[in-house]
């Protein structure tokens, strides 16, 4: 019974994560054939750090826009893998394997999709391990407690951005031994009792007693490595917790779920539970002493759509000190919505004749937050919300579930000979309606944040694809008798002047270990070149290059490249290939 509990609790942690698109591949692959139609088919392999096959992995593709869990295979003795019959879509693809895990990834760089006629390349790790036992103040065993290990920051010392923290949950046996194992690299608090995910437990009422006899105010820090098992003993103090019980006002009729969240914690639940339809209310038990934020949020559109309507309510902050609190009132209201339309133009040029044109079912479009606003939302709550839209076959599309914020957007397509031309919207009358205002003045929304207040539904977003992409790949090549240093990255920026400041003609790409580089779904035109270190906290990617508050780094590295003088011009459709390109000296 408690491994069936454990498997359900994962099970449902990683449906989880397939429904906020969180899953990935660790390495882009490019699209192998990206001017002949879908094949049908995606491939791939899986292998671990090392690069060696991992045999028996569990493959899941998924098809963005497709309200169901998608397609799952089996690695063959060789770590390949391979699924037939699919649509034209844009896919995820994920892998798993017990007792490994994902390499930690940048939380701010984009998900990697893929269509049919891919080839893939997933990569797991080892995961690391936390075992121990829970006894009593006595030293007897505890027996059948839930022991929980919550990741707060990741290998690279960052707090987790995904929808679902990365955890790991047993419960003892006979003899109050515990072992979680398959564990990301990072940081993790380990805790035993308290309430949480799955079947109602014997210490739910319990506060949650975290490593190694404490609160959470006093916690150790565990550190995880890949591969390796650490010992985290847990004296179970067995205090009792205090009762949070309230209403929630809900918008339809299929009840709401709560989740409690200690304050400042970043994404590490204190508690959750539903109010069922028709119910009085809602009731968190095993509630320690301390400041929380609760939240909730309902379902109001058919179960099975692929982006549900959601109504979420305002957080609240509670504060439990000694004594149970009762009588919370919440209610829900919807979030808000972009919608907007993808234009497809034409190239006249004779050397784009027959490529192939971007298909809508493999489009998507997708929202960057501004994580530098000066809203404080409570980020944490909102990462299950706004995810990409897909275009009809018209090229129109709707963005559901936006939080109040401020954002810049990216579509995402399949086509080498086409490129991201322009981004606008119309410039909003004031008061939060989200309408157009009556002026023909159009704001370039690659260039500006777009601010979505409550009570906005924008329309009108207008994103233009073109034909005539080129591409560029060569090496990097470092001073005689010298190696490349680590993260080197090169950047295209626009050689015209009247260019200077169209963002979407800045590209970054990083540089491989051998000094190899690519660029594509270029704008023809002409390019200064540059290739450079890339420092902390500087932009090191095409997403990161383009983004509103990065003008200061594109003004630098446009005076840099200035300097270097290396310039390059495009044609419409052109392939380079053999460009090469010295590191900049220090």
């Amino acid at each position: 019974m408690l491994e069936e509990n454990y498997v359900r609790a994962k099970a449902a942690a990683i449906l989880l994560v397939l429904m906020s698109f969180s899953v990935h591949s660790q390495q882009p692959t490019a699209p192998s054939k990206p001017d002949e139609p879908a094949t049908g088919t995606l491939d791939g392999r899986v292998v671990n750090e090392s690069g060696q096959p991992l045999v028996g992995a569990a493959v899941y593709v998924r098809a963005v826009g497709l309200a169901n869990l998608g397609r799952t295979t089996v690695t063959d003795s060789d770590g390949n893998f391979q699924i037939s019959g699919l649509d034209p879509a844009a896919y995820t693809v994920s892998a798993l394997l017990p007792a490994y895990t994902t390499i930690p990834r940048d939380p701010d760089d984009p998900t990697n999709y893929y269509r049919a006629g891919d080839s893939v390349r997933l990569q797991l790790i080892k995961g690391g391990i936390i075992t121990g036992t829970v006894t009593t103040v006595a030293g007897d065993p505890v027996v059948a407690v839930r022991v929980r290990a919550y990741l707060v920051r990741d290998a690279n010392g960052r707090t987790p951005k995904s929808a679902i923290a990365p955890f790991g949950e047993r419960s003892t046996d006979d003899r109050g031994v515990y072992r979680i194992f398959g564990l990301a690299p990072g940081t993790y608090l380990v805790y035993a009792g308290g309430s949480g995910f799955g079947m109602v437990n014997a210490y739910d009422s319990d506060t949650p007693t975290y490593a190694p006899s404490s609160t959470r105010d006093t916690a150790a820090p565990i550190v995880v490595r890949a591969g390796e098992e650490s010992n985290v003993d847990i004296r179970y103090r067995g205090e009792p917790g205090h009762t949070v019980s309230g209403t929630v006002r809900v918008q339809g009729s299929t009840g709401a779920s709560l989740m409690l969240v200690p304050a400042g914690s970043g994404f590490l639940p204190a508690g959750n539970t539903f109010q069922p339809p028709g119910s009085r209310g809602f009731s968190f038990s095993g509630v320690s002493d301390g400041d929380y934020d609760l939240m909730a949020q309902e379902t109001i559109s058919p179960q099975g759509a692929y982006s549900p309507e959601i109504a979420v309510s305002e957080p609240q902050r509670i504060t439990v000190k000694g004594a149970d609190i009762t009588g919370i009132e919440m209610a829900t209201k919807p979030l808000l919505s972009i919608s907007g339309r993808i234009a497809l133009e034409s190239s006249r040029a004779p050397e784009c004749e027959r490529k192939r044109r971007p298909l809508f079912a493999e489009t998507l479009v997708s929202l960057k937050r501004n994580q530098q606003s000066s809203e404080k939302e409570h980020l944490q709550f909102l990462r299950f919300y706004a995810i990409p839209a897909l275009p009809d076959k018209e090229g129109a599309f709707v963005l559901h579930n936006v939080p109040a914020g401020q954002y810049t957007f990216s579509p995402r397509f399949f086509a080498h000979y086409w490129y991201l031309q322009s981004i606008f919207r119309p410039n909003i009358t004031p008061g939060g309606t989200g309408k157009a205002a009556p002026t023909n003045q159009r704001i370039d929304a690659a260039r500006n944040w777009t601010t979505v207040k409550p009570g906005d539904h924008i329309t009108g977003l207008a994103i233009t694809l073109a034909e005539g992409a080129g591409s560029l790949r060569g090496q990097v090549t470092a001073q005689e008798g010298a190696r490349l240093p680590a993260r080197v990255s090169v950047y295209l920026v626009p050689a015209e002047r009247e260019k200077a400041d169209d963002v979407l003609r800045f590209f970054a790409a990083a540089v491989s270990d051998d000094g190899s580089f690519a660029l594509s779904n270029l704008p023809p035109g002409r390019y200064l070149a540059i290739a450079q270190t890339a420092m902390e906290n500087e932009p090191d990617t095409t997403d990161k290059l383009r983004l509103p508050d990065a003008m200061d780094s594109r003004l630098k590295l446009r005076r840099d490249a200035e300097n270097l003088k290396l310039e390059t011009e495009l044609k419409a459709c052109q392939n380079v290939t053999d460009f090469r390109l010295p590191i900049k000296p220090h």
